[in-house]
């Protein structure tokens, strides 16, 4: 093989021992489960929102931004569910670039994979016990999972990886909701397979191990736009999207939990990060206007952080995306309040 074997990396088990979640946090995160779990089964109607950094970049400035959100959870809690975005490890289309901080803890150093394991667990675990927020993150790396599976509350799987029979596989042992993005193309009969897949038990093998999952009935879909092949960008949380895809979910009794996230960036903003409010806006209006989408759209994931934009590494530029451009502080903590007047 034309690889150097670095060194053998601590096993889940031995970085959990060493970094443990202590049972009160364990309690936190299970009643904020049971929270979550019953919007996805129609047992509450709370609005969720998976809302944070494009990437966790800095440790520092991701937590001041959860504390910022955490004040603001406790003036919509009877109507909002927040779950951080902590995304440790960043899709690349060309492998080139930042990959999360998972593989760079620091952003200007170099790559540490054992370094980016501790520090991604320190970072859930701050969040967990700062500010009370289990949060979502990005599952890039499916036997990476196990180093954040009990401090995890929601978990995404990107429009590059909902194709992968391994992350389909994996996402049926997990006992958490499981967004399935549309993949770049839009075909959303491939994101539906993926729900399929993870709805379903398999048996597979795991980090060296023969397994067995059990279902997942709160795998569902993220509807995030796609890329023609010329590389334009179409957006697909319009009306005619959201009730195309409720019908569906309608001709697939077998599929339990009909649910939707929608993404207000990537291409359904192409990008353009202030799209983000008009995006929101408009998808509960459609809410509004028909019963059946209402009951499909759980919620948003929107991509926010301290400063608006985005900027390049090494510019320094504290609570400023190095990846997607994000909505800044001052125009997610009003629109998190005007969701909350709309619902």
């Amino acid at each position: 093989m034309n690889m150097n074997f670095i060194r053998k990396l601590p096993i889940p088990k031995d970085i959990k021992a060493e970094y443990p979640l202590t049972p009160e946090l364990a309690a936190i995160k299970k009643k904020r489960d049971d929270e979550i779990r019953s919007v996805f089964e129609g047992k509450s109607d709370k609005f969720i929102l998976v809302i944070g950094p494009c990437s966790a970049d800095c440790e520092d400035s991701v937590l001041d931004y959860i504390s910022r959100l955490r004040r603001v959870q406790e003036q919509v809690e009877d109507k909002i569910i927040i779950i951080p975005r902590i995304y440790t490890g960043k899709p690349r289309t060309t492998g080139d670039g930042y990959k999360g901080m998972l593989h760079q803890p620091n952003p200007t150093e170099n790559p540490d994979l054992l370094k980016g394991i501790i520090a991604i667990r320190e970072l859930h675990m701050r969040s967990l016990s700062e500010t009370g927020f289990s949060c979502a993150d990005e599952m890039l790396y499916p036997e990476n999972y196990r180093y954040l599976d009990d401090v995890l509350s929601y978990v995404a799987i990107g429009a590059r990886s909902v194709e992968n029979q391994f992350h389909r596989l994996t996402s049926s042992g997990l006992d958490i909701p499981v967004g399935m993005k549309n993949p770049t193309s839009g075909d959303i009969s491939v994101m539906m397979n993926s729900i399929t897949a993870a709805q379903h038990s398999h048996a597979f093998i795991y980090r060296g191990w023969e397994v067995r999952s059990e279902v997942n009935p709160y795998a569902h879909a993220i509807l995030r736009g796609y890329v023609d092949d010329r590389g334009n960008s179409f957006p697909n949380y319009h009306y005619e999207d959201l009730s195309r895809l409720a019908d569906t979910y309608a001709a697939r009794p077998d599929l339990k939990n009909p649910s939707v996230i929608v993404d207000t960036n990537h291409a359904n903003s192409g990008k353009l990060y202030l799209e983000q409010i008009r995006i929101a806006n408009e998808v509960l209006h459609c809410c509004r206007h028909n019963s059946d989408v209402k009951k499909l759209v759980k919620g948003l994931m929107i991509e926010s952080y301290i400063e608006d934009g985005t900027q390049k590494i090494g510019e320094g530029v504290y609570g400023k995306s190095i990846t997607d451009p994000c909505l800044g502080w001052e125009k997610t903590e009003n629109l998190i309040y005007s969701i909350a007047d709309q619902l």
